[in-house]
């Protein structure tokens, strides 16, 4: 009867040891993740401002274009068989769409980041509540009651 308590306790201590390091280990890879995915956060929200910067500027820049093609597609509407302003016109136009293209680029990347933030952010959030369970459980294991065996006096 002995032996069979002893091996009960013993099977029970090793499997609560167990699930204690399974815990203590999924929690310190959980906290090294945080702090990657906080560092990781920390480098997106810094260059926030230089992709909306360079979105504007691009903006600006491809207005200014379109307003450069209209003012030479209304010289040339003047004058039609004059090559010089068909060329510029021409010219005009290709500025005006590389610039557009570069505008639209500028403005993807800076919703791209936003998105990566947001994303970044709440798979933060997620590891962050994973590991408050981890916390909770570890602290419920400590104030679990323990296990106090008696030794049966009538038997030796």
């Amino acid at each position: 009867m002995k032996k069979g308590i002893l091996f009960t306790v013993g099977i029970l201590s090793f499997g609560l040891a167990a699930s204690a390091q399974l815990v203590n280990k999924d929690s310190l890879s959980l906290v090294s993740k945080i702090n990657s995915d906080k560092e990781k956060l920390a480098k997106l929200q810094s260059s926030v401002d230089d992709r909306t910067r360079e979105k504007k500027e691009t903006a600006e820049k491809a207005q200014e274009s379109a307003d450069d093609n209209r003012r030479a597609a209304n010289k040339l509407s003047n004058d039609p068989q004059d090559r010089k302003l068909a060329r510029q016109a021409d010219n005009e136009a290709s500025d005006a769409r590389s610039d557009a293209k570069k505008a639209r680029k500028a403005a993807d990347r800076l919703d791209d980041l936003n998105k990566d933030i947001r994303n970044l952010t709440e798979r933060i959030e997620k590891e962050q509540t994973k590991l408050n369970k981890y916390i909770q459980i570890q602290k419920n294991d400590d104030t679990a009651p323990t296990v106090i065996l008696q030794k049966d006096s009538t038997r030796n």
